[in-house]
């Protein structure tokens, strides 16, 4: 059977994270992951959206630039408290300071996802926003759960595809896997977009 050259265009994932890459498997897709040359510290005053947005489209075009023929995902998330943003805690210490700010707050997980395609010119860019109200957290509860879980890379230092779903009174989204780094329904309609078939 004769497949369009669209349909045979390789697909590479910009990500080195194994969240992103456990979700996007959900699409039963054959692709390559490759991990994007890019800084990712924030520009004086960049709103916690906005940085989210550029490292997306960042990483996608870094990628793509080394496999021009491919339809590359780029993402990236920014965990906003009150139009600050707080990223990935790295170590414990930082992840009790997050943790203790984030407490009895609502929390904007800004995730942002790009597709790029250098060979065609494509480029698509998208932003979920999940709105995740923390607990009131006591001190006790946040060291019990960094010692269960130790979520050190993941923004905002919470896991809630794991026990950090217990550190929440709700979560509010219109795309639900964007929580854990990768918003699925956008990514798919990018994908489309750009000549993929799904299923």
């Amino acid at each position: 059977m004769h497949r369009s050259p669209a349909l045979q265009r390789p697909v590479v994932l910009g990500s080195t994270s194994r969240y992103r890459r456990e979700l996007l498997q959900r699409l039963n897709l054959r692709f390559q992951v490759a991990a994007p040359a890019v800084d990712e510290t924030p520009q004086p005053g960049e709103a916690p959206r906005a940085l989210a947005l550029r490292l997306a489209l960042a990483k996608a075009r870094a990628v793509a630039q080394q496999h021009p023929e491919a339809l590359v995902i780029g993402a990236d998330q920014v965990a906003d408290l009150a139009g600050a943003p707080l990223g990935k805690p790295g170590q414990h210490q930082r992840a009790v300071q997050q943790l203790r700010q984030m407490r009895g707050q609502a929390v904007a997980f800004q995730t942002a996802v790009a597709v790029v395609c250098a060979a065609t010119g494509f480029e698509q860019l998208d932003l979920a926003c999940v709105q995740v109200q923390f607990r009131a957290l006591s001190d006790a509860e946040i060291e019990r759960y960094l010692r269960a879980e130790q979520p050190y890379d993941c923004a905002g230092s919470a896991k809630s595809e794991g026990l950090g779903i217990a550190l929440l009174d709700a979560i509010h989204s219109d795309d639900p896997t964007a929580l854990m780094g990768l918003p699925l329904i956008r990514t798919c309609r990018m994908l489309r977009a750009a000549g993929l078939t799904l299923p």
